[in-house]
C-alpha cells in the first residue's frame, strides 16, 4: 500500500543518500575529537528571489545553549504515511513546494529542518521539527507514543532505538549535541522514526539553535500515485541535484517495533489483523481503511454517526470491539483495536468461509461499496505482489 512503508535503519552503513542532508564539514576541538558541522548553502538568490542564509561562525566560536520549555503538542488526529522523502540541496522554496503539491494525487507535504550533528561520541543525522504537525508523518508506534510527542514539545530530542542502543543513551539525561553550535539537551525517549538515515528528532527552536539547514528536507504522502511517475515528477519539481528516496523500496520495507512487537504501519496492522481470520487477504482491510477513513485521516463521527479509523457504528463496536493492542480497553479510536475489530466482523459474515462479497456488504449495504472494495483490494494485490 503506497503509504504504509515504513523503514528504520541503523546510524552505521547509512544511504548515500543521507549525505546531501547537510554536507558534514569536519573540524577539531580542543581535545582533538572530530565534530560534525551543518553546512549551510553559499549566500545568493533562491527561486522566490529571497537571499538564502550564508555560512555562520564555526561552533567553537559559540557558547553552549541550553534549550528552554515550551508548549506540549496537540493529540494525535490522523496519519499520514510518506510515500517519499526528499532531501534537496538548499532550502525548497515556496515555488517548488507548489509545484510539488500541484502533482498528482500528491495530498500532503511538509518540510523539516535537517543536518548532521555529533551526539555521544557517534554522527547522527537530524531533523528539526514541528511536533504537533510531525507526529502524524511516523510509524504508528512512534505516533501514538504521546509521551515522545511531549517531550520534544518541552523542547527535549528523541532518537531511534538503533541509536540509543549504540549510543547507550538514557531517557531523562542531559547531552551535547554539537552541530554548528552546541547545544545541551534532555533526551526524551526513543522511537522508530520510519526514514531512512535519519536518527535524531528535535523541535525546530533547537534546531535553529544546534544551526541546522531550513526547510532542506521534504516528506510527500500521495495515496494512489503510480510511484515511478510521481517520482519522475518530483525530480523536475525539485530539482535534479535533489536525493528523492522511495520509501517503498524494499530495503524500507516495516519491521515490527522492537519494544511492542505491535505493528507500526497500517500495512503491517492489515497484515497481522488478516492473519486472525484464515481466507481473509490484508488487501481487503486495506480497501476499506482507505474508503472508510483514508487509513485513520478521517476519524469521524460520520453523517451516520460511525466511528474511527474503520467507521464502526456504535452499537456495532459494542458487539464486535476488540482490545488488539492488549491495553485493558477496546477503543473504536484506536486503529490498534480498529482494525482487529474489522477483521472480527468480516470473518463472522463469512469473509474467511468464501462468502466475502456477502462480508463487505454487511460492512456496508451497498453493491457499489462491495464493488469498490473489490476493485481497490485487487489493486493493493497488484502493488504489492
Amino acid at each position: 500500500m503506497r503509504r504504509f512503508a515504513r523503514r528504520h535503519l541503523a546510524l552505521r552503513g547509512l544511504p548515500a543518500a543521507v549525505a546531501a542532508i547537510a554536507v558534514a564539514a569536519t573540524g577539531t576541538v580542543a581535545s582533538g575529537a572530530a565534530y560534525v558541522v551543518t553546512s549551510q548553502p553559499k549566500t545568493g538568490q533562491s527561486e522566490t528571489g529571497r537571499a538564502t542564509p550564508g555560512r555562520t561562525p564555526a561552533a567553537a566560536a559559540r557558547p553552549t545553549t541550553v534549550v528552554p520549555a515550551s508548549e506540549q503538542p496537540s493529540a494525535l488526529k490522523h496519519v499520514v504515511p510518506p510515500d517519499f522523502l526528499i532531501i534537496s540541496g538548499q532550502p525548497v522554496s515556496k515555488r517548488q513546494l507548489a509545484k510539488v503539491s500541484k502533482l498528482a494525487h500528491v495530498r500532503d507535504v511538509i518540510t523539516v529542518d535537517a543536518g548532521a550533528i555529533r551526539l555521544q561520541g557517534g554522527q547522527a543525522n537530524m531533523f528539526a521539527v514541528d511536533p504537533a504537525r510531525f507526529r502524524a508523518w511516523t510509524p504508528l508506534d512512534t505516533a501514538t507514543d504521546d509521551a515522545l510527542w511531549t517531550a520534544l514539545g518541552r523542547d527535549q530530542f528523541v532518537v531511534s532505538d538503533d541509536v540509543q542502543r549504540q549510543l547507550g543513551l538514557r531517557s531523562g539525561m542531559q547531552y551535547a549535541i554539537q552541530g554548528r553550535t552546541q547545544l545541551m539537551a534532555t533526551m526524551g525517549g526513543a522511537g522508530s522514526l520510519g526514514l531512512p538515515g535519519i536518527n535524531v528528532l528535535v523541535g525546530r527552536t533547537a534546531g535553529r539553535r544546534i544551526g541546522l539547514v531550513p526547510d532542506i528536507g521534504l516528506l510527500v504522502n500521495a495515496p494512489g500515485a503510480d510511484l515511478d511517475t510521481l517520482q519522475s515528477g518530483l525530480r523536475r519539481a525539485v530539482g535534479a541535484q535533489s536525493q528523492i528516496i522511495n520509501l517503498h523500496e524494499k530495503q524500507y520495507q516495516p519491521k515490527a517495533s522492537k519494544k511492542s512487537g505491535r505493528p507500526t504501519s497500517y500495512l503491517q496492522l492489515y497484515q497481522q489483523a488478516a492473519g486472525t481470520c484464515p481466507g481473509l487477504s490484508w488487501t481487503v482491510l486495506a480497501a476499506i481503511g482507505q474508503i472508510e477513513s483514508d487509513h485513520g485521516r478521517n476519524v469521524g463521527p460520520s453523517s451516520a454517526g460511525a466511528l474511527g479509523p474503520m467507521q464502526f457504528m456504535p452499537a456495532t463496536w459494542r458487539s464486535y470491539g476488540v482490545d488488539g493492542d492488549g491495553d485493558g480497553k477496546a477503543d473504536i479510536m484506536d486503529p490498534f483495536d480498529a482494525v482487529p475489530a474489522a477483521a472480527k466482523y468480516l470473518c463472522a459474515s463469512g469473509a474467511g468461509r468464501g462468502s466475502l462479497s456477502k462480508a463487505i456488504w454487511a460492512y456496508n449495504h451497498s453493491q457499489a461499496y462491495v464493488n469498490a472494495v473489490l476493485s481497490l483490494a485487487h489493486s493493493y494485490a497488484r502493488r504489492f505482489s
